[in-house]
């Protein structure tokens, strides 16, 4: 059976001079050798190259190769083979035009109607460690595959492009019912330029961090203003469509990044149990895991054990303790309320102690770089319950490194570098007449690491390593502090307060004293700071400066 081309559905049918062909040359091989036998049924001629041609003839189908097309050998170990009028005049001619149509005839070429084409595994390679040398990296830089995809996609209307092994089934089902129709053939030529263009950017990014460096790389915001790119691009595909976005009416789907080992992200993790995660349910997922492992350095060696308790992209309790148990018991004690329906982190293990403890509690989602022999049972008896499994090296969340990231706004995008605090202690200032003690200095320490992940204005509240209150998300401090205290109720008694930005009045001292706070740090840089100080010394509360800010809107 010979495929007519939609060029002719509309026009004049050119009559066959010889039997239809079909392209083969893929590095991705999956279901290749049943795809040509389908197009061999239907009386297609295979062409194909290298390693493809080698498994279709050991499958026992009869393959031309592209040399015998061409009449030119491949080159420099088939760097070259398919670039060649004898390849690329057949998939750019357009029927549809008489002149095309003649001059292809006049050139002795046969028409190539289908064309199956992935491309080399880049990512993959870019991604192996230890890295590649660039000379061995720019080997998987594919040529011949990108221009064969972008000429069979521009000339949609007469060739079928596909770039992925789900789409034979389909083609061949289209075929022997007669044709492709134009808008399959449309679907299949923006799968292969989405195709080249993840590729394209790819490669791009690769090489930008390695022959010009990447904004993380630089502790310095001079030097990292200068390594941000210069064109943004993006080569994340979509893992699937989620089942709603923030609100019920609104979709959404999730994208995984070509570089993110299996397991080893959040969008990669192991998810069991429950129904499918949600847009929300990844959103607070992210803020939940960002500081789980902002949390689980060794800053605090008698204490590893970290929990995160997240609610609505807000932190409601975070706390460090000597065993796994007693950090979550201190975080849930932060704001039991608001931890019904929350998402949990903890960077070691689950241990059947912590199963136990949290089998009554309404969760959406806990997450772990591990879970004990017999506690996933008790985790997911409830039914809509999630459990994620993140990866990590010797089981234990480790801190994210700086990256960069980026914010839609109408128009494009805002690009910044971010991560975890990186305030040099050293050159915090105490600005009071009272110093802090060593205990408060480690709990400002741990209270900066929570207060950099609360949306601003952010006041956070903590005693010893555990927060007991957290004012997120409001337009004015004071309100922030307000709302901290409010939770923390009697635990805010002498306790150490971190504001994420500067108090511009002295009325956030006034009210964080009234709150009970002991001892605060903040980064200063206000032209109210003496102001704010004096009323600090007259409160009898010792005050550190960071010179830090910590925004996240």
């Amino acid at each position: 059976m010979r495929l007519t081309p939609i060029a002719s559905l509309t026009g004049t049918i050119m009559e066959p001079t010889s039997r239809p062909r079909a392209l083969l040359s893929v590095y991705d091989k999956t279901g290749i050798v049943e795809f040509a036998k389908g197009l061999s049924e239907l009386g297609y001629e295979l062409v194909s190259t290298g390693g493809t041609a080698r498994k279709l003839r050991e499958a026992g189908l009869d393959v031309i190769g592209v040399s015998d097309v061409t009449g030119h050998p491949e080159i420099f170990d088939g760097r070259v083979k398919s670039l060649h009028p004898a390849i690329h005049g057949p998939l750019l001619c357009r029927l549809e035009r008489e002149d095309d149509a003649k001059g292809l005839s006049e050139l002795g070429y046969t028409m190539i109607e289908i064309v199956a084409c992935n491309l080399y595994p880049f990512s993959d390679a870019a991604a192996t460690k230890p890295p590649l040398d660039d000379p061995t990296l720019l080997e998987m830089v594919d040529i011949g595959g990108p221009t064969m995809v972008r000429a069979s996609a521009k000339n949609h209307r007469n060739v079928v492009i596909a770039c992925n092994p789900i789409d034979y089934e389909s083609i061949v089902s289209d075929l022997k019912s007669g044709t492709v129709s134009l808008e399959r053939r449309r679907e299949l030529a923006l799968k292969a330029y989405e195709h080249t263009a993840a590729y394209d950017s790819a490669i791009a990014n690769e090489l930008a961090s390695r022959w010009v460096g990447l904004p993380e790389d630089s502790d310095d915001k001079d030097e990292q203003a200068k390594l941000l790119p210069k064109t943004m691009t993006a080569a994340a595909h979509r893992m699937q469509t989620l089942r709603y976005g923030e609100n019920s009416h609104q979709a959404a789907a999730l994208y995984v990044d070509p570089g993110a080992n299996d397991g080893e992200t959040l969008v990669t993790a192991h998810v069991e149990g429950g129904k499918e995660m949600s847009y929300n349910n990844y959103s607070d997922a992210d803020a939940t895991l960002r500081l789980c492992r902002a949390l689980s350095t060794d800053e605090w060696p008698k204490t590893p054990h970290a929990c995160v308790i997240v609610k609505h992209n807000n932190p409601c309790g975070a706390a460090l303790g000597a065993t796994q148990l007693e950090a979550y018991e201190a975080a849930l004690a932060s704001d039991p309320e608001s931890a019904f329906g929350s998402i949990i982190c903890v960077n070691e293990p689950v241990t059947m102690e912590l199963a136990q403890a949290l089998a009554p509690l309404f969760l959406e989602v806990l997450m772990a770089p591990a879970y004990d022999e017999g506690t996933k049972n008790i985790l997911m008896a409830k039914k809509n319950r999630r459990i994620l499994t993140i990866d990590s090296p010797n089981h234990r969340l480790t801190p994210l490194p700086r990256k960069t990231i980026r914010k839609p706004i109408e128009g494009g995008w805002l690009v910044q570098t971010e991560e975890p605090p990186v305030i040099d202690w050293t050159k915090a200032k105490v600005v009071t007449e009272k110093t802090p003690t060593e205990e408060q200095i480690a709990s400002m320490k741990f209270a900066v690491r929570v207060c950099e992940q609360v949306k601003s204005n952010a006041i956070v509240m903590v005693q010893g390593l555990a927060t007991v209150g957290i004012g997120p998300g409001q337009t004015s401090r004071v309100e922030a502090v307000k709302i901290a205290a409010r939770r923390a109720g009697a635990r805010g008694e002498g306790c150490v307060l971190a504001s994420d930005a500067f108090f511009p009045f002295k009325d956030g001292i006034e009210q964080s004293a009234e709150a009970g706070a002991s001892s605060i740090v903040q980064p200063g840089g206000s032209i109210r700071d003496q102001e704010v100080i004096d009323e600090a010394n007259a409160r009898g509360i010792s005050m550190l400066f960071t010179g830090h800010r910590l925004f996240r809107h």
